[in-house]
């Protein structure tokens, strides 16, 4: 696999949409057999994203949003985590895809943010999670599906204890960039970047004039790549519509692409067309920041995290 940094805010990206939407559509429980099914029946999972592969996906996203020890509990299935994250890794490479992103949602477990103790516990959740890759071959972790800024911030420290790997990051927001939570885009954006997410993004069901107006807020402020998921509700739109939007995107400086929710690979198959082959457009902040902000090197960004995230456990 190519290394995703090497094209970071240089090649349009499209991710694969969410393989248990499909699953689901199908007939499986998702909820409770989803994982069981992974173990038993990888073939159907390679099923589903072999059309992410066939509409041209350039980054596959592994189904291992639940592979913190909290959320593993829930199915039964804490001691076989080393086995779901060697499972899911396979059905995906079975593909041969251009990237393989390595996705960890929050993992549940109750926070309290002005406790040091239950900050490092949820911090340890997602640590453990991130060691099951160790030495595995992937791209970049995928933090997803955060609808608090603190739970976030938890999810980075626990996986920069832990790698060096590249980290995207989302969270899911509204059209005035709200999170379930209260917390703003904003918010959430500081602490990717704080925290060492490479990839700043959110997912929204919003219109695509305040998605974009969302997207510029982010650039205006980092010089960072960006990603952006379409959360896509029932039949509110169709497949035609990503062509538009992917347009805008792009235009506001965008790289990574998703559509999410109730899309079918239709709908990534519309992204990936409207953005092959393209470059990621660059607003003049970007170009100003890049050079210096390459030249500092990992060993460097590593050090600097890790004295950061010492302070943060401190507090």
């Amino acid at each position: 696999m190519a290394d995703i940094q090497l094209r970071f805010l240089k090649d349009m990206l499209v991710l694969g949409e969410p393989v248990w939407t499909e699953l689901a559509r199908l007939g499986l429980n998702v909820q409770r057999d989803g994982e069981l099914t992974l173990l038993l029946e990888p073939e159907v999972f390679e099923e589903v994203y072999k059309l992410d592969t066939l509409v041209g996906a350039q980054c596959l996203v592994t189904p291992t949003a639940n592979l913190t020890p909290m959320r593993l509990i829930h199915v039964g299935l804490e001691q076989r985590a080393d086995e779901l994250a060697k499972a899911a890794l396979q059905v995906v490479r079975a593909q041969n895809p251009q990237h393989v992103l390595v996705e960890l949602g929050p993992c549940g477990l109750p926070l309290d943010p002005s406790s040091r103790a239950s900050l490092t516990e949820n911090s340890d959740q997602y640590k453990r999670a991130a060691r099951l890759f160790d030495s595995e071959d992937f791209d970049a972790f995928f933090l997803n599906g955060f609808t608090r800024a603190v739970d976030l911030k938890c999810a980075l420290i626990g996986l920069r204890k832990v790698t060096d790997a590249p980290i995207l990051a989302s969270v899911n927001v509204d059209a005035a960039g709200l999170l379930p939570s209260g917390d703003t885009l904003c918010d959430a954006v500081g602490v990717m970047a704080e925290y060492g997410a490479q990839v700043l993004g959110f997912c929204t069901a919003a219109p695509l004039d305040a998605t974009v107006q969302l997207t510029q807020g982010i650039r205006e402020e980092y010089a960072l790549p960006t990603l952006v998921q379409l959360d896509i509700q029932g039949t509110q739109t169709d497949p035609e519509t990503m062509v538009d939007a992917a347009d805008a995107l792009r235009a506001a400086g965008v790289q990574f692409l998703r559509a999410t929710g109730d899309a079918t690979p239709a709908y990534t198959g519309a992204l990936v067309a409207a953005t092959d082959d393209l470059d990621v457009v660059l607003p003049p902040s970007a170009q100003a920041v890049q050079a210096p902000a390459a030249a500092e090197d990992m060993e460097s960004v590593a050090a600097r995290l890790r004295a950061k995230i010492d302070r943060a456990l401190e507090r």
